[in-house]
């Protein structure tokens, strides 16, 4: 498949958007031409087959921006992402009943929003501590914000939300170790900060925008600079988060499985983040909000709903998405709307076979709040090709 349709240029809306899906809504078109409107966004704007409605700027979408950047479009989950690996292991040789592997995962990976360990994972002399000081000395009003050393202590804890870690199997029966999760509560106080700061950057230069969340810092205003600093630094935060977060999982898994070694990783890649690339010949800042670098060759993962399936996937490099692909399945039902219409029964019937929690507290993650996963994936053969289907068998969410 290939673009499903185009959002043409009109007199609020200055460049195109190129949608990859027809499963998109009135309020996510008009929020998608908002962006598109932004002076310095080049070229267009994309919106990926899971895009769907967002805050400030949309989640599926990928912007390319000149000399300019929107905290909000990156957000307030910095970093986020996901890691996968593959293990020597294979079905047969499994336990029969997962829940002691479940529990022995939740038992060394801190769970929830405030979810930490007791002590700091790493000291002071740690270069992301030193650079997170950095940080703090230049922008106190931030340190404040934040509590003393819980940066340290969450590294290598999961989060909630739809937040998981996973054992699945692929297509092969071989085992992988997959984990979705992000900077934190850290990566949330830089992005709601620098979010702040740029809506009082609109307010001093008298500059009025149809959405408050589309303040951005233009480069050599009074916080670019430290914003790209910060949210750098938050995004090797969550890379490190992720790593930290599978060391304690394959320690974990080493206790209960036979010997195994890893066979191959999938990658490391966020969802949430911006980074500097160039396109159409030009070097431009690339905001993914809920998308995945596919680069010709680029190896990515993208995760179905808890019980359904997941890919790991090879980006074909297509500059029209700016290179880029879907992060997941994408909601098509607000948490709050999913847990009125669905029961705990809803839940067991639809994660059937798998060992994850069964309550009411996850009932906004069910499979039916999310879109179709097949296809999402039919609506992106252009972007990335699938290199293995993977099945849930162990789910573990904050």
């Amino acid at each position: 498949m290939a673009i499903k349709r185009v959002l043409a240029p009109h007199k609020d809306q200055r460049l195109p958007v190129k949608v990859w899906t027809d499963d998109i809504d009135y309020n996510t078109e008009a929020q998608l031409s908002r962006v598109a409107n932004l002076p310095f966004v080049f070229k267009h704007v994309a919106a990926m087959p899971d895009v769907h409605l967002g805050k400030g700027a949309t989640v599926g979408s990928v912007i390319a921006t000149d000399k300019a950047i929107i905290p909000a479009a990156v957000g307030v989950d910095i970093g986020c992402g996901m890691n996968a690996l593959r293990l020597s292991l294979k079905a047969k040789d499994l336990p029969d009943s997962l829940k002691a592997i479940r529990s022995a995962i939740e038992s060394v990976v801190p769970l929830g929003a405030g979810g930490q360990h007791r002590d700091a994972k790493i000291a002071g002399g740690h270069d992301i501590s030193m650079r997170l000081s950095s940080i703090f000395e230049k922008h106190p009003s931030l340190m404040k914000m934040v509590r003393k050393d819980a940066f340290a202590k969450q590294l290598g804890t999961l989060g909630s939300g739809n937040h998981f870690i996973e054992l699945c199997l692929d297509e092969n029966e071989d085992v992988w170790v997959m984990l979705h999760s992000g900077s934190r509560g850290i990566g949330n106080k830089i992005g709601m900060y620098f979010i702040g700061l740029a809506k009082r950057e609109m307010e001093k230069w008298m500059i009025h925008l149809p959405d408050r969340d589309l303040a951005y810092l233009s480069e050599g205003s009074d916080h670019y600079d430290d914003y790209i600093e910060a949210v750098t630094w938050g995004q090797d935060y969550a890379r490190l988060n992720r790593q930290y977060m599978m060391d304690a999982v394959l320690k974990a898994l080493r206790v209960h499985l036979p010997e195994f070694s890893i066979t191959q990783e999938a990658i490391n890649c966020h969802h949430n983040y911006v980074e500097k690339e160039n396109h159409y010949g030009k070097n431009v800042w690339i905001t993914r909000k809920g998308a995945i670098r596919a680069r010709k060759e680029d190896l990515g993962i993208i995760p179905g709903s808890m019980g359904d399936k997941s890919y790991i996937v090879r980006g074909k490099g297509n500059e029209e998405s700016f290179c880029s692909c879907s992060h997941g399945a994408g909601r098509r039902m607000s948490r709050s709307a999913a847990a009125k219409t669905y029961s705990v029964k809803d839940l067991v019937s639809a994660t059937k076979g798998i060992e994850c929690r069964k309550d009411k507290g996850v009932i906004d993650e069910i499979p039916m709040a999310y879109k179709p996963i097949d296809t999402v994936m039919k609506n992106q053969t252009d972007l990335i090709e699938v290199v293995h289907t993977l099945r849930q068998i162990v789910n573990v969410k904050g």
